[in-house]
């Protein structure tokens, strides 16, 4: 039985939209991807994360990772190189490329978060929401604190890479 062969079970159609999924991409088995949802080349989806774009689609760009027991309700688009933390709720947002969305963060409706930037842990992002680039966001809710020099970007594409590396061995003992 082929990889594909095992994880395919965790692939379900809503209507006429089912999910479209990288060759390269890696899918742990108890990942949920519902209807409209198309994960690009060199992304992880782990254990137990949910996608579920029932209500608008779900993108998840190259080399993103969205780990174990997330939840993302579409629409949501997430872009290159972004960590999505364990436990991690995004509805109906974007993440621009080159973010980190910390453990147990919540994302809401309409919030757009600015390329290299980071959610911290826990954090709450109120509806509506535009989070400029490169910005620290912490808090219930959410307040940027800081921002961020150009040059994080690459450590958080890096941070967005070793998930990637991080899922071979899981690939590899099927």
């Amino acid at each position: 039985m082929s990889y594909r062969e095992v994880v395919s079970t965790v692939l379900i159609p809503y209507y006429d939209k089912s999910p479209r999924i990288s060759p390269e991409a890696f899918l742990a088995e108890g990942s949920q991807l519902i209807g409209d949802v198309r994960v690009g080349a060199s992304a992880s989806i782990w254990y137990n994360a949910v996608l579920r774009a029932d209500r608008g689609g779900i993108v998840i760009g190259d080399f993103s990772s969205i780990q174990d027991c997330c939840v993302l309700h579409g629409p949501v688009n997430v872009g290159a190189h972004v960590t999505c933390g364990h436990g991690a709720i995004l509805h109906g947002a974007t993440v621009e490329d080159n973010c980190v969305i910390g453990m147990n963060a919540v994302v809401l409706d309409g919030v757009v978060v600015g390329h290299g930037s980071i959610v911290a842990a826990g954090a709450v992002v109120p509806q509506g929401m535009n989070i400029p680039p490169r910005s620290m966001v912490v808090g219930v809710p959410a307040k940027v604190t800081k921002e961020f020099p150009a040059e994080n970007e690459e450590k958080l594409r890096e941070i967005a890479k070793a998930y990637f590396e991080f899922a071979r061995p899981h690939m590899q003992n099927r």
